[in-house]
């Protein structure tokens, strides 16, 4: 069976950042780039709030640039998903798609969130032209146009305020009659002059000849008075949550109830000595690049740190 003193599992900022300070570090880790490699950035198109890019950069750009990095240092950088671990006592043995098996003695989870989607067609058919999971990362590119969020929580009001900021017009599209965010949030929303709720409504697709240009809605779905009618829109942001990519580990580790992985106070280290958590699938608030980038680093330090005691 192979070993490694260091495996690292996913690929997006905090996996990619983790590699290059392991690597660094003398660790030779080998990274399992998992189901999509360079992760959620991949998925937009530029990345206007990383530092150090002064007139922004394609996300997928960006990815290569760090996945170049950590294999400047001698990171092994390998293409699989992990289907299997066994966190029972170390070294830990780890499970690849392919039936490969690796004996661990650190292990760097990085395998970040997937945000969730409506499960329209067009959302596919768009992405990148008009619809976006993330407001912090594309709002700006809707400065003074009008926008719709999907959702009625505290993500998809804190959205709606934060694009309200930006917007000429902001619809917010709440399946129920009510919002499910905190009080605080739901006032701020109502009182926001450029913002309107529609409540009682489904998104149930987009239009547009080259993005996005509306959406077609249905009010009282199911019901005697349903009815059906389009808004324009020129980008339409989901904010229905995310879900973080931690089925594979949930047996071993401890995860909150949607399964963000849990780590102990202000370090990245799990309940199990040697397994550490960096990124999107132990953040259920910031959710940025940087933060996921930061985190690896700290991932990494740690699991050195570790491996020396």
């Amino acid at each position: 069976m192979e070993k490694t003193k260091c495996l690292i599992i996913g690929s997006g900022p905090a996996g990619y950042t983790a590699a290059i300070y392991a690597s660094r570090a003398n660790l030779q880790p080998v990274l399992y780039c998992g189901l999509q490699m360079g992760g959620q950035l991949t998925q937009t198109t530029e990345v206007e709030n990383f530092p150090g890019y002064p007139q922004g950069v394609d996300g997928n750009q960006m990815m290569m640039d760090m996945r170049e990095q950590a294999e400047r240092f001698g990171a092994d950088l390998r293409d699989g998903i992990v289907t299997q671990v066994d966190f029972s006592k170390p070294p830990y043995v780890i499970t690849i798609d392919d039936g490969t098996q690796i004996e661990a003695d650190t292990v760097i989870i990085a395998t970040g969130a997937s945000a969730k989607y409506l499960g329209l067609a067009d959302e596919e058919k768009y992405r990148g032209q008009g619809v976006s999971a993330c407001a912090t990362c594309d709002g700006f590119f809707y400065r003074k146009k009008v926008t719709a969020v999907v959702g009625g929580g505290d993500t998809a009001c804190e959205d709606a305020l934060y694009l309200s900021g930006l917007c000429k017009k902001v619809y917010l599209i709440v399946r129920k009659p009510f919002l499910r965010a905190s009080k605080v949030m739901q006032e701020r929303v109502m009182n926001a002059e450029n913002i309107e709720i529609l409540f009682e409504h489904n998104a149930i697709g987009l239009y547009g000849e080259n993005g996005v240009e509306g959406v077609h809605l249905v009010k009282r779905k199911g019901e005697a008075d349903e009815s059906h009618y389009d808004i324009p829109v020129d980008g339409f942001f989901l904010a229905i949550g995310h879900k973080p990519n931690s089925d594979v580990f949930k047996e071993w580790l401890d995860t909150d109830e949607i399964g963000y992985i849990k780590t102990i106070g202000n370090t990245q280290a799990t309940k199990i000595p040697g397994v550490f958590a960096a990124g999107d699938v132990c953040d259920p608030v910031y959710r940025q690049a940087i933060v996921a980038a930061g985190t690896g680093c700290k991932a990494a330090l740690e699991a050195e740190r570790y491996l020396q005691r």
